[in-house]
């Protein structure tokens, strides 16, 4: 990856539609946790977030594939270089973000979880020991201030509103198709204003009238004029 922009543009697409699925991770906190994981280059085994072996439990998106790498850890308060680790491996990087995010589903990372806020939400990963690095929270932050990566997380906030705006469109189409459908008999409730129409002779009896049509001659006999 030749750039830190190119970078972005492969990782925030991945971010935002694992976040319109549901993940818990907010979009500029995956790209930046990958930004500072990786250095901005993707690795060969598809693991931009540092996910080491760990148990080693099987799961639907790691077939336990590993690599073996060095890296630092701060261990006591002092940082300390080539720390040799086993990490996930994985054929894509969705793989290994979809992996993360089961990861992420443990009572220790509830916090993470409940995040409010971008801000909440790295505070979260380094209070829940996700790394060794005390200012693992303030270099994510920075990293999202400096790439502006919170307007992915307004792109998710965006088309979720817009999906929600067509499904209420789509639920008062559907209310209003079946108030124009027939009924197959008259309700119970506008019988009375049925009778007093047919007796003043503007309708004949109805068989297959519609809801809205009982209902306007139900509104029309209690205010009198039927």
């Amino acid at each position: 990856m030749a750039t830190r922009e190119a970078f972005i543009d492969l990782v925030a697409p991945i971010a935002v539609k694992l976040r319109m699925e549901g993940s818990a991770i907010y979009p500029s906190v995956r790209i930046a946790q990958a930004i500072l994981e990786t250095g901005g280059k993707v690795n060969a085994w598809n693991n931009l977030v540092g996910y080491k072996v760990g148990s080693g439990i099987l799961t639907p998106y790691w077939q336990g594939d590993r690599v073996s790498a060095v890296t630092w850890e701060v261990i006591d308060g002092t940082r300390v270089d080539n720390v040799p680790g086993d990490f996930r491996a994985y054929s894509s990087i969705e793989l290994g973000f979809r992996d993360q995010d089961l990861f992420f589903q443990a009572a220790r990372y509830a916090g993470v979880r409940a995040a409010r806020d971008p801000g909440e939400q790295t505070l979260a990963l380094q209070n829940s020991g996700y790394a060794t690095d005390p200012a693992y929270a303030a270099k994510m932050n920075s990293i999202i201030q400096a790439n502006n990566l919170t307007r992915y997380d307004e792109e998710v906030t965006n088309m979720l509103e817009e999906l929600q705006a067509q499904l209420t469109a789509l639920q008062n189409r559907v209310a209003a198709l079946e108030g124009q459908m027939a009924l197959e008999a008259i309700p119970q409730w506008a019988e009375a204003a049925v009778e007093a129409a047919v007796k003043a002779g503007l309708i004949d009896t109805p068989d297959h009238g519609s809801y809205d049509f009982y209902r306007l001659l139900t509104v029309l006999h209690r205010k009198g004029i039927v």
